[in-house]
């Protein structure tokens, strides 16, 4: 049996100001970086040994990633990092409060932007400070790749081609494997691994500085999935 520990970042900056974030690149609070340090002595606990861990090229994930580690003392593994891990885009909605947000374009239109499965925010313009092509960071990506806005669908089409190709052989290959990213990108994880339909991914939830552990079979079917401190 082969286990994949997927751990979304601590608190964020951003995310204790309520905004919008994305691909902004905003560290951990002082809870998040607690929240890292608990989910690495968590770990520790139920003994994980990783052979290789993934994360997103934000540091909100990296740092969780670290920390963890720290805790585990870990931090010698094999770390890969890929944009492909990174948060869904929020495109012009990225650094707006939600709530004032909700308040100029109403509740029902916010809800469908932040909610619904194939329904994208408005695009950055090409001009915007915060478009990825500005972004050091993406400077060997194909500009056609980087994304002015995305939904859960298109956040799902880049994604999982990185998880077949760059993630499965690890797995495959490794004993246990740690991912540390993002709210967005590991449930378009969990949609595949769960075989989960448009509704049903709508209405999970992946807390920050939780390790969620799949147990999975030889043919990478899920047996069992838990929160590790349900255990």
């Amino acid at each position: 049996m082969k286990r994949l520990v997927l751990l979304r970042h601590g608190q964020s900056v951003w995310n204790l100001e309520n905004r919008f974030t994305g691909w902004h690149d905003v560290d951990l609070t002082e809870q998040g970086r607690r929240e890292a340090v608990d989910a690495g002595k968590l770990m520790a606990r139920h003994e994980y040994r990783f052979d290789a861990t993934f994360t997103s090229v934000l540091k909100r994930a990296i740092r969780t990633l670290w920390l963890s580690l720290d805790q585990l003392d870990q931090m010698w593994v094999q770390e890969t990092k890929a944009w492909q891990l990174n948060e869904r885009h929020y495109g012009a909605l990225t650094g707006l409060n939600k709530a004032e947000t909700a308040r100029k374009y109403g509740d029902g239109q916010v809800h469908i932007w932040r909610r619904s499965f194939a329904t994208p925010p408005p695009p950055l313009g090409p001009d915007n400070a915060y478009h990825p092509r500005f972004d050091p960071r993406y400077r060997h990506v194909d500009p056609a790749l980087l994304p002015a806005t995305e939904s859960l669908k298109t956040t799902l089409e880049r994604v999982l081609p990185y998880w077949e190709a760059a993630i499965v052989p690890v797995v495959r290959s490794a004993g246990d494997v740690l991912i540390s990213a993002h709210g967005n990108s590991l449930r378009a994880l969990v949609m595949h691994l769960q075989g989960l339909d448009d509704e049903a991914i709508m209405k999970v939830e992946i807390p920050t500085g939780e390790p969620l552990v799949f147990e999975l079979r030889d043919d990478l079917t899920v047996a069992d999935s838990y929160y590790l401190k349900d255990k």
